[in-house]
């Protein structure tokens, strides 16, 4: 039997950051490809974040951070997902994320940072190319 499970995505704000209209935007985008969407809201806690995904058993998190404390919240969130038997759930981030940041974070778990710029088609073509159903 083929697996037809569509790709299950939760868009996430961590930290105190209260802006989210890029979050709904790259959320929409992701509903509109087809994917199925779980939607944070705001001002989670990378704890709140991971049992959420484990819960509504996704398989990609996309991290939204405009705040600057993406260097602690995004790799957090990478390192409860080991801790709960969850690294095959895949991580990646945007937002404001200075170019010097990116190498740390993809060192650190993220799979991919998008920031200010990245058309929605080519956030969309990555996440089709490298996100399968769990």
């Amino acid at each position: 039997m083929v697996n037809k499970r569509r790709i299950r995505v939760m868009v996430a704000k961590p930290g105190l950051d209260g802006h989210d209209r890029g979050a709904r935007i790259i959320a929409r985008a992701y509903r509109d490809a087809g994917f199925e969407v779980v939607y944070s809201g705001l001002h989670q806690t990378p704890e709140e974040i991971v049992e959420a995904s484990i819960q509504e058993d996704v398989d990609m998190i996309g991290l939204s951070s405009l705040a600057g404390a993406h260097n602690y919240l995004f790799p957090r969130t990478v390192e409860l997902l080991r801790e709960k038997g969850a690294d095959d759930i895949i991580v990646c981030g945007g937002g404001i994320i200075p170019d010097e940041d990116i190498p740390v974070l993809k060192e650190k778990g993220i799979k991919e940072i998008f920031t200010p710029g990245t058309t929605l088609d080519n956030i969309v073509k990555w996440v089709k190319e490298n996100v399968k159903p769990r």
